[in-house]
């Protein structure tokens, strides 16, 4: 695929090697060309071409990196998602149609607690935010290293109203050595995000999350 990156920070470079080293092609873009550059060389850009010929490359503009794109990674703290949405177009429409990943998580880091009081999801005001995006809320549970170092099976709860972009962010998933598995539409993203305030809050208070959780064996679970 072709995949825009939105950001240049620690999930962003994360998830970008994984995409690189699965054959997809990356463009990496944020607002400081300099750090969109040292992430892309990060995730295997220039000399870290992989055997298969994909690498990662810095974008001139954000609306380089999103521009016919197969799929966007908005990879921002939840303060910076409006400037660099308007940054990459999304008001005026130029992502109308695309696959828009969100792994945003809008909750205070030191408690967890949402900062969004209208009941909605952070998923659903970025969807306002980029008006015909196909936003899949994804990627926004586990550690950002997690995708970028060997380890275990991983689930990614994905929600999202667009069946084909759902199948879109299962293949990125799987591609980053997890299984995506789908919770429901966009208005369950809600529910996501609160379960990572739950797990972020649980860490600043120093206890496990992993602990927290009853292992219950799967039974059917929904996947794509």
């Amino acid at each position: 695929m072709r995949i825009g990156i939105l950001g240049t920070g620690a999930l962003a470079t994360s998830l970008g090697t994984a995409w690189v080293r699965a054959g997809h092609e990356v463009l990496v873009g944020g607002r400081s060309a300099e750090r969109a550059a040292a992430a892309a060389a990060a995730m295997g850009g220039g000399d870290g071409r992989t055997d298969g010929g994909a690498t990662a490359r810095a974008a001139a503009t954000a609306a380089e990196a999103a521009a016919g794109r197969d799929a966007v990674l908005l990879a921002v703290s939840w303060a910076g998602v409006p400037d660099i949405l308007r940054a990459a177009g999304a008001d005026r429409g130029a992502l109308a149609g695309t696959v828009l990943v969100d792994p945003v998580n809008a909750v205070d880091h030191g408690v967890g607690e949402h900062l969004l009081t209208d009941g909605r999801a952070a998923a659903e005001h970025i969807a306002d935010l980029a008006p015909g995006a196909r936003v899949v809320k994804a990627f926004h549970l586990l550690p950002a290293a997690r995708w970028s170092a060997a380890g275990g099976p991983v689930t990614v709860p994905v929600a999202g109203d667009d069946e084909a972009a759902l199948r879109t962010v299962a293949v990125l998933a799987g591609d980053a050595g997890g299984t995506a598995a789908v919770v429901g539409p966009l208005r369950r993203a809600r529910q996501l995000e609160e379960a990572a305030g739950l797990v972020i809050g649980l860490v600043f208070a120093g206890y496990d999350p992993a602990a927290a959780v009853p292992h219950v064996p799967a039974r059917g679970a929904a996947r794509v």
